[in-house]
């Protein structure tokens, strides 16, 4: 299984056609694009700027028809704008109003498409990095169809790594895991730095979690590309090891 990301480096979205034949590429390769990220860059589904609101969700649309294509399960968004703000309270209860209402939107066509949305919690520097936000917009979406992402880097920089993962326990269909040394968003392989990934496992099946793990490394320009998958391949490794050694241990 795999994620695709939305970045123009990787695919252009608005392309049907190249979606088209990314979709039998990963096909003929015996993968499964089993989610698809949504744009951040430049998408900002809270703005109080109208415009701004309708081209996040133009963008978040055109990906989701992008997600179908490729038949994901699951359609990743932030919801919350990627950079620093600051705002009074008023005008962040009308953020998050406002990214409710865009988001529901996006749920409603994304349930018609028959792919699952989820919200990925965010770095708790940047607006709505709380869980306590994310439960609130996920509350606010009328949608049955929304759900949760964990990511292991950005849960685990909030301070609290297993109160995040409880909190969004029974919403979570899926994990981004990656690894940091409690400092920056370092996006590490599992075992590269201070997550406890053995108690990890652990409190994932005592909350009975049974959706994938998408592994989320660095891929920076220094390090070479069979580099990179040489560290996924040991993190697969790495996790499935702890995960079989969890399960050998239940007692029956």
């Amino acid at each position: 299984m795999i994620e695709v990301c939305s970045s123009p480096g990787h695919l252009n979205y608005h392309d049907s056609n190249s979606v088209k034949e990314v979709s039998k590429y990963i096909s003929a390769l015996g993968m499964e694009a089993y989610s698809f990220h949504a744009p951040f860059i430049d998408v900002d589904v809270s703005s109080p700027d109208e415009q701004l609101r309708d081209y996040s969700l133009h963008e978040l649309l055109a990906a989701a028809e992008a997600a179908s294509f490729l038949n994901s399960r699951y359609f990743v968004i932030h919801p919350g704008p990627d950079k620093v703000m600051s705002f009074s309270t008023e005008e962040r209860m009308e953020r998050m109003r406002n990214a409710a209402e865009v988001l529901g939107r996006v749920a409603k066509r994304c349930s018609s498409l028959h792919v699952g949305l989820v919200l990925e919690n965010m770095l708790p520097h940047l607006p709505f990095g709380s869980v306590s936000d994310l439960l609130w917009i996920l509350g606010a979406v009328a949608e049955l169809n929304l759900s949760t992402c964990l990511d292991t880097g950005h849960a685990v920089l909030s301070g609290d790594l297993y109160n995040v993962m409880y909190k969004l326990g029974r919403h979570m269909k899926m994990i981004h895991a990656n690894d940091n040394n409690g400092a920056h968003d370092d996006h590490l392989e599992p075992g590269g730095g201070i997550i406890n990934w053995k108690k990890l496992v652990y409190e994932l099946s005592e909350i009975d979690f049974r959706g994938g793990i998408i592994l989320e490394l660095s891929g920076s320009e220094m390090r070479k590309m069979d580099e990179v998958l040489h560290t996924a391949r040991q993190a697969r490794n790495f996790l499935r090891n702890i995960s079989r050694d969890e399960t050998l241990s239940t007692p029956l």
